[in-house]
């Protein structure tokens, strides 16, 4: 055997997707960005025009 051959590992990999996992992620980054969005135009519209 030669060194290559010893060193050599093969791996298989199984990549498993939930998508109820998948969809309640999506769903807490879009409320992420609403809330984000949502302050900035509080902000925007009631504090700013303040000073």
């Amino acid at each position: 055997m030669s060194v290559e051959q010893r060193n050599y590992e093969e791996r298989h990999v199984e990549k498993r997707y939930d998508s109820s996992r998948v969809a309640s992620t999506f769903i807490k980054y879009v409320a992420y960005v609403l809330i984000t969005f949502g302050v900035m135009y509080f902000i925007a519209k009631y504090i700013l025009p303040m000073f």
